[in-house]
């Protein structure tokens, strides 16, 4: 009985925690249209990294505010790994040039407009809090089809919309609507592997995180030069 009870006390608690989840994401959904959508005079790289500020300090305060240290420790991972991200782009701009950056009234790390540093927090927290919360209510399986199909349809929709402020776009590549063949593999595995890497540090010191985020961002780099091999010069 006991047992029971506890079972149902936790997931309770997990049942809480998306509530918190859908909460914090409609606010800041409604922020993003406020100051992306009204006519105001900043420009466009100036507003997303208000934006990315505002997540990023929304976002843990909340997880203080509800002293829920499972909700802190996914931030302080993506956050981490957001910051190591920059490489990826730095990469596929300045080397390959595939992927552009305009001028955006910003400045750039290299090639790589600031904010970036910050903006994967966003689908990287969103992706791995799903993997979990299927985890917890299903299967690890669930939980892996869940991130794959998270990465798929965030990483897809982001290409295509953000094309328009301009922050970002492709060239030089085969693509699908605004979004690049070559890429696509390459970002549902690093939704797999950040959700990965995350479940298994999760429980250990904070110091695991960097080493755990640096290799999820070298294999991201890695599959999409591969796959830009793949898809493009079609060496096989």
């Amino acid at each position: 009985m006991l047992a029971a009870d506890t079972k149902d006390e936790t997931l309770e608690i997990f049942q809480d925690n998306e509530k918190d989840a859908i909460v914090v994401h409609v606010i800041f959904a409604l922020i993003c249209a406020m100051v992306l959508l009204f006519p105001l005079k900043q420009a466009t790289g100036v507003r997303i990294m208000a934006l990315v500020i505002i997540y990023n300090l929304m976002v843990p305060l909340w997880g203080l505010f509800r002293r829920d240290r499972e909700w802190l420790n996914l931030w302080l991972f993506s956050f981490i790994l957001s910051l190591l991200m920059v490489f990826p782009d730095w990469f596929l701009s300045k080397y390959l040039d595939v992927l552009v950056f305009p001028h955006d009234g910003l400045f750039k790390i290299g090639t790589v407009s600031a904010y970036m540093a910050g903006l994967w927090t966003i689908p990287v927290f969103i992706i791995v809090f799903i993997g979990e919360r299927m985890y917890i209510r299903y299967s690890s399986k669930a939980a892996y089809a869940a991130a794959s199909l998270a990465s798929f349809i965030i990483f897809t929709l982001s290409d295509q919309l953000f094309r328009f402020l301009p922050a970002w776009y492709s060239q030089n590549v085969n693509m699908i609507g605004h979004v690049p063949v070559y890429i696509i593999v390459p970002k549902i595995l690093f939704g797999l592997t950040a959700y990965f890497a995350y479940q298994y540090t999760s429980k250990l010191s904070n110091w695991y995180k960097f080493p755990a985020a640096s290799l999820v961002m070298q294999l991201y780099l890695g599959s999409a030069v591969f796959f830009y091999f793949l898809v493009e010069l079609k060496f096989f």
